[in-house]
């Protein structure tokens, strides 16, 4: 995917920045993870539970870089950056403390076209990872535009206690039943006022919660299906 080939932002405080929220298909594709932070933040765990073919190129933390070597889904280089590492990935996250290598992995990350993180120098990035709380296929995701991320981090926290395992069941039983039931329901308008009137999220969440799958399902059905089904909610 061609990367626009700008400067790095010199634009006002004001202005928003990373403001296009997206999700990337990272399935075989290569990620680069450089420098100790990156690694000790666990950004090439992270990039390969998303499929990422991923390459880590650091000379520490040696503990981590001994685990990542035994799971067997990265490589790992035990040493600094070198250019051509770049060479053939998709994505690059990297850290340092020197500014000067930080604006040296965003230069040669753009000219081969190579969206890059250079974490804490927004500056040098193509792209913010927000804090994110995953449920099955669930992400909630948080953001503040690279300013705070001590805030999405603590808002995140919040959200794992709010958001619960039992919201995976719950996406897994909204997506069997919209495969079960959209034959029937081919009217996109219809198909979304049913759902609204349908999705009662606080009731299915507690069924679920307590193990009432078949209930919650049961309960569903019959409110998608009813002959005046009606309400507010959300489509699907």
């Amino acid at each position: 995917m061609p990367v626009p080939q700008t400067e790095p932002r010199t634009d006002p405080e004001t202005t928003r920045h990373f403001a296009y929220p997206v999700s990337l298909e990272l399935g075989g594709r290569g990620a680069l993870v450089v420098g100790e932070l990156a690694v000790a933040h666990g950004k090439a765990e992270a990039l390969a539970d998303a499929g990422a073919t991923v390459t880590v190129v650091a000379e520490g933390p040696a503990g981590i870089l001994d685990r990542l070597e035994r799971d067997g889904r990265m490589t790992v280089r035990r040493r600094w950056f070198a250019p051509d590492d770049l060479d053939g990935m998709f994505l690059c996250v990297a850290a340092s403390p020197d500014p000067v290598e930080r604006a040296a992995i965003h230069r040669e990350a753009r000219a081969r076209q190579v969206l890059v993180n250079v974490m804490d120098d927004p500056a040098h990035c193509d792209f913010a990872a927000p804090a994110v709380v995953r449920r099955g296929d669930l992400a909630i995701a948080v953001s503040t535009g690279g300013r705070s991320p001590a805030l999405a981090s603590r808002l995140r926290e919040q959200l794992e206690g709010r958001y619960g395992p039992e919201w995976a069941a719950l996406l897994d039983l909204l997506a069997e039943v919209r495969a079960q039931t959209i034959a029937a329901l081919p009217d996109v308008g219809e198909r979304i006022r049913r759902w609204r009137g349908a999705l009662r999220l606080d009731e299915l969440e507690a069924l679920l919660r307590d193990g009432r799958q078949e209930e919650a399902r049961r309960r569903l059905l019959d409110r998608l299906t009813a002959r005046d089904a009606d309400g507010e909610g959300g489509g699907a």
